[in-house]
């Protein structure tokens, strides 16, 4: 008797059933159509019959698979795929709920085919996850219609599957071989002039357009009778470490995203940029305290590791304690370092408490302090105002915006380097920076 639980009756069958109920109550005032009415309701049932031996009459053999990427990418659009087999020797109707992931709130989910008999289809959707963890799927099920369309026999394929959200992979890939690109501006990247040179000699090689003349080597030059020149690269196996604030000023949403999980996503992608430029890429988190440390290396598995780091952090976005972040500094990173600071100032004042931290960490280490545009301040001040409210809300928005240029001056006197950007473009900016010290050779 299981398949009583996975009979329905569609939409097409209670309309009918109810123009019969009322031709029923017309026969009480017309007498004539009685039997005509009950004629017609022998005949539906007969139809209902019909399609029940359709549908369940024979093991047709139907089959259903979700097929999902091993792991999200959180921020991006990560793709579904639903397969279906159908072994009925008819064409069917096809009605498919995927019981998706609490975390995405998508109630109402479903997807309509039609299917030849013996045919085979496959549709695809995507997910935007917006947090790290992990994401249960539940069932898939079915709702499979014969011709008639009077019934549908449900089918359940699946008892749930768990697919973890990791930081955005996919930025990873996009950016994967920026640092080694000859087309960077497609990028947003500036060229940089170079100050002087590395100390880092790496070959000899003939002179082409656009060398610097500075580094013609003679002595090769009269032994080839041809121009040549020496060739310098970047310093290598430099310390560089993704400092992220994970208290409450990184709490702030934007496009469903926090900054704190803008702040990891470039962290995982720079750390990729990073040890492709030979350097050792280290990083750690703090709030109350300091947590979540990977230390710089550029060994070939530290890229998994910093990974793993990354997807397993947890926060309750305390106040972040930025005495504590440089005494942790000062005791454990003892070579000098580059220091990207992902963090966020709001105000000049708010700046000012943590600034005597900020230059103690300047004084040993490249520190860049890197923080956010308001966005939605910034859409309120270009904005056309209508009335004499709308005209305050601009001019306070105004000060705000000022005040976080500001906060880029005040840091820029004691040496310590910043970046301003919007959430969207946090990641081509940290790498901007990153190329930048590099190319001027000041870390």
């Amino acid at each position: 008797m299981k398949w009583i639980k996975n009979i329905y009756f569609n939409n097409l069958t209670w309309y009918i059933f109810s123009g019969i109920l009322v031709c029923f109550v017309l026969a009480y005032v017309v007498p004539a159509l009685y039997s005509a009415v009950w004629l017609l309701l022998y005949v539906f049932l007969g139809f209902v019959v019909i399609d029940f031996l359709l549908l369940f009459a024979s093991n047709q053999r139907f089959a259903t698979f979700r097929e999902t990427v091993e792991k999200f990418s959180n921020g991006d659009n990560n793709g579904v795929t639903i397969r279906i087999e159908s072994g009925y020797g008819f064409a069917t109707h096809l009605k498919v709920i995927d019981e998706i992931p609490f975390q995405f709130q998508m109630r109402n989910f479903e997807v309509k085919r039609a299917l030849e008999a013996g045919g085979h289809d496959a549709f695809e959707y995507t997910l935007r996850p917006l947090e790290r963890g992990e994401y249960y799927f539940g069932r898939l099920n079915v709702y499979v219609s014969s011709p008639l369309r009077l019934i549908s026999r449900r089918f359940i394929f699946g008892e749930g599957q768990m697919v973890p959200t990791y930081p955005s992979y996919q930025q990873l890939r996009k950016y994967d071989m920026m640092a080694f690109s000859n087309r960077l501006f497609e990028y947003g990247i500036k060229k940089i002039r170079r100050i002087g040179h590395t100390m880092e000699f790496e070959q000899i090689k003939e002179y082409v357009s656009g060398d610097d003349i500075r580094t013609i080597n003679w002595k090769a030059t009269s032994k080839r009778n041809q121009l040549m020149v020496n060739q310098f690269q970047d310093e290598r196996s430099q310390n560089v470490y993704m400092v992220i604030d994970k208290g409450r000023v990184m709490k702030m949403p934007f496009n469903g995203l926090s900054l704190l999980d803008y702040a990891i996503n470039a962290t995982l992608v720079l750390s990729n940029v990073i040890l492709k430029k030979q350097d050792k890429s280290g990083m750690f988190t703090f709030s109350k305290k300091v947590e979540n440390r990977v230390a710089a290396e550029k060994r070939s598995g530290q890229m998994q590791k910093i990974l793993e780091t990354l997807y397993n952090i947890k926060t309750d976005f305390f106040e972040s304690d930025f005495g504590r972040l440089y005494a942790d500094i000062k005791k454990n990173i003892t070579q000098r370092s580059l220091i990207l600071l992902y963090t966020n100032f709001e105000t000049l004042d708010g700046l000012k408490r943590q600034l005597p931290y900020l230059k103690g960490i300047a004084k040993n280490h490249l520190l860049v302090v890197v923080f956010f545009e308001n966005v939605e301040l910034e859409q309120l001040i270009h904005a056309k105002a209508g009335n004499i409210q709308e005209i305050y809300d601009q001019v306070i928005a105004e000060k705000f915006a000022f005040e976080k240029r500001l906060i880029v001056n005040e840091l820029r006197k004691y040496g310590i380097y910043s970046v301003l950007t919007k959430p969207e473009n946090l990641t081509i900016d940290s790498i901007n920076k990153y190329l930048e010290i590099k190319a001027r050779g000041i870390l």
